[in-house]
């Protein structure tokens, strides 16, 4: 028997032809630039189109979105990798959300593992990112970092309370209620310390540290937050 070539996209097309007829399909390849094109039943036939890419790209995925005029359902089928595109948990819920089934085929094994199915999706929601989200929109004063900005600091309303703080601590010690009229959470800023600019002097007693005074200076508290 001749092996498939597993460099080739041709090496999943048997794996994929039987896993469509073991569901009652007739499976014939190469129909009108469609890779495999599957047909069920009479009147109306119901109509299946797989395309085959040894990855999962945006070709593939733009492929899809053009047979789904013309067919019941699609799906893609890609060659089974460890740690590949199509083990990413985001490119399963993509192609839920387009509405395409997913397959990974090992073509020298002849094995067809379904990673996600054709159907129309609507995601989970997500209600306590949602929550998250519209409090820091909320909460953060003005629009200070540009959207699309990497490789620095972003300015969220964390760090601007914290800022806060360091600001009114340069003047001395002080404890948190002393800042709470600017900074509601200034007894969880000061306790956690999560930058390192604060010093505990005394119970409950703080102190603006050396890693503090150098942010103030970094972002110029009166104009950058």
């Amino acid at each position: 028997m001749v092996m498939p070539n597993p460099a080739l996209e041709t090496s999943l097309y048997p794996a994929v032809k039987a896993f469509l007829e073991a569901q009652g399909f007739t499976v014939k390849g190469e129909i009108r630039g469609c890779d495999v094109v599957a047909v069920r039943g009479d009147e109306p036939p119901l109509l299946v189109i797989c395309e085959l890419k040894l990855g999962l790209t945006l070709e593939l995925l733009l492929q899809g979105i053009d047979r789904m005029r013309s067919a019941d359902a699609v799906w893609l089928a890609v060659a089974t990798t460890r740690k590949g595109r199509d083990r990413d948990i985001r490119a399963h819920r993509l192609c839920r959300m387009l509405g395409f089934g997913l397959l990974a085929v090992d073509a020298g094994r002849a094995r067809v593992e379904v990673l996600t199915e054709p159907a129309p999706y609507k995601p989970r929601p997500n209600h306590n990112e949602r929550r998250r989200l519209l409090k820091e929109h909320t909460t953060r004063r003005g629009d200070p970092t540009g959207g699309g900005s990497t490789r620095q600091p972003i300015m969220t309303a964390y760090r601007q309370q914290a800022l806060d703080c360091a600001a009114l601590l340069r003047d001395g010690p002080k404890r948190p209620r002393e800042l709470r009229p600017v900074a509601p959470d200034a007894a969880a800023i000061l306790l956690r310390n999560v930058y390192g600019w604060f010093e505990r002097v005394d119970r409950g007693v703080y102190k603006l540290a050396e890693p503090g005074v150098m942010a103030l200076l970094r972002w110029d508290d009166k104009n950058k937050y």
